[in-house]
């Protein structure tokens, strides 16, 4: 069950439309670390951001981010269910 006001969806859909457009990475990571903010109550976009930014770790060759995102992806929707 979603959890977010129509603003907050609204406000992660245009941070994660900037973060696809970016042609920076670090400017693409702060549109997705915005977006992980607004998406936390609601478990679908939560769990979306997190596959997104595990797809830039991916592309970005960061083992570690994307091992992170991995994790994260297992936690990301359970987590945001129960509100931790």
């Amino acid at each position: 069950m979603s959890r977010i006001s129509a603003q907050a969806r609204l406000v992660y859909r245009r941070e994660m439309d900037a973060a696809r457009k970016a042609d920076d990475s670090l400017v693409r990571w702060r549109h997705l670390e915005r977006a992980h903010i607004v998406s936390q109550p609601d478990p679908w976009l939560h769990t979306c951001n997190h596959a997104a930014m595990l797809g830039l770790a991916v592309r970005q060759r960061d083992r570690r981010e994307a091992l992170g995102q991995v994790v994260r992806l297992f936690v990301a929707a359970p987590g945001s269910m129960t509100g931790r």
